[in-house]
């Protein structure tokens, strides 16, 4: 037999007779030089004239069937053409698969030519009118959106269209400490948890203890730890131990950094020291002897009900090396801190208003 690869596509001709009615099983045990011509037996086309007959009602008549081969040669001819069109949708349909591959490698290249690149300055226009929770979602939609974000001069518009003269507001974050370039960035967002009244609200809405143990702070870094004694609304004094925490970089996969860089110019704007920390104030209702547990990794954090059923306990453990994939090592030993009985526990990012900030910035 011959290979696949080898077989033509049987085509009708215009002088074969009801072609379109002649089966598989024809042409299946058929010699391969009949085939290649396409040519039908006798015996069959005889049988088909017959059939023809018998349809049209000529069997009767005895008439000529001239008129009746001409119109199985119109069929066949139609059948023909309607072949040619299907190995032509055939052709397109490659044609398209072509295209689809190129277009995928026109993406795995990063080459996009699908929509309009626009000057910066539109988009420097557009910046004028973003509201401050708003900021990220403009940022993602291009590159250059995402450059006017990093600028000096979008961070102070931004301070100066929700400073107020009335507002209450630390010295380090006034007007004139918004004019320096040192981490203008930082300032403007702290300035904003006091100017701008959604901002404010999210902070002021913040329960006393969170409603479940958060899970932000697990394999971070403690920085540093120290104890204030304050006074509140009981008559006793109470005791706040504080906890400074960073976040363990990522491990980036192939040691290749997906993230765009930062633009030359405007890097001393966007610097952050406190970039990634977070302050864990436990406030307790009595004096803690702790550990030191500066420079050591947090490996649990437990908010439960304390013995007495009438406040809270919370309990810290660290270890000196950080947990790979979510797991502690087997083995080493942990430090743990209780503190019973709570009164609050607030968690705070670096922008919060009670976050202590260096002198740096």
């Amino acid at each position: 037999m011959p290979k696949k690869g080898n077989r033509k596509r049987l085509k009708f001709r215009a002088d074969d007779v009801c072609s379109e009615s002649v089966t598989v099983a024809d042409y299946a045990n058929a010699d391969p030089a009949i085939v290649k011509s396409g040519r039908v037996k006798k015996a069959v086309a005889n049988a088909i004239e017959k059939e023809v007959k018998l349809l049209c009602g000529l069997e009767a008549s005895q008439g000529p069937v001239q008129e009746v081969l001409s119109s199985a040669a119109g069929v066949s001819k139609d059948v023909h053409d309607s072949s040619e069109e299907l190995d032509s949708e055939e052709g397109d349909g490659e044609g398209k698969v072509s295209r689809k591959k190129k277009n995928k490698r026109r993406k795995e290249n990063g080459e996009c030519t699908d929509g309009e690149e626009y000057p910066i300055d539109i988009w420097h226009v557009l910046a004028a009118y973003i509201r401050p929770e708003d900021v990220c979602r403009f940022a993602l939609i291009c590159k250059n959106a995402w450059t006017v974000t990093c600028t000096a001069a979008f961070w102070t518009r931004l301070y100066k269209r929700h400073y107020s003269l009335d507002a209450d507001l630390p010295s380090r974050l006034q007007p004139d400490s918004i004019s320096k370039m040192h981490c203008l960035r930082a300032r403007v967002i702290r300035s904003l948890f006091h100017l701008y009244e959604p901002f404010s609200l999210r902070v002021s809405k913040c329960p006393p203890l969170p409603e479940s143990t958060p899970t932000t702070l697990l394999n971070s870094k403690c920085l540093l730890f120290w104890v204030n004694k304050v006074s509140g609304t009981r008559a006793e004094t109470m005791w706040e131990f504080n906890f400074k925490f960073v976040k363990q970089p990522a491990k980036v996969k192939n040691g290749c950094d997906q993230g765009l860089e930062l633009p030359r110019l405007y890097k001393d704007v966007l610097t952050n020291p406190d970039s990634d920390c977070y302050l864990l104030r436990v406030t307790t209702l009595n004096f803690i002897f702790t550990s030191v547990v500066m420079g050591m990794t947090l490996t649990m954090f437990t908010i439960n009900v304390s013995t007495d059923m009438r406040h809270h306990r919370v309990r810290l453990e660290f270890q000196d090396s950080p947990m790979v994939r979510g797991k502690r090592l087997r083995g080493e030993p942990g430090t743990q801190v209780v503190l019973d009985p709570v009164h609050s526990v607030r968690l705070m990012d670096w922008w919060h208003p009670q976050y202590p900030i260096s002198s740096c910035t």
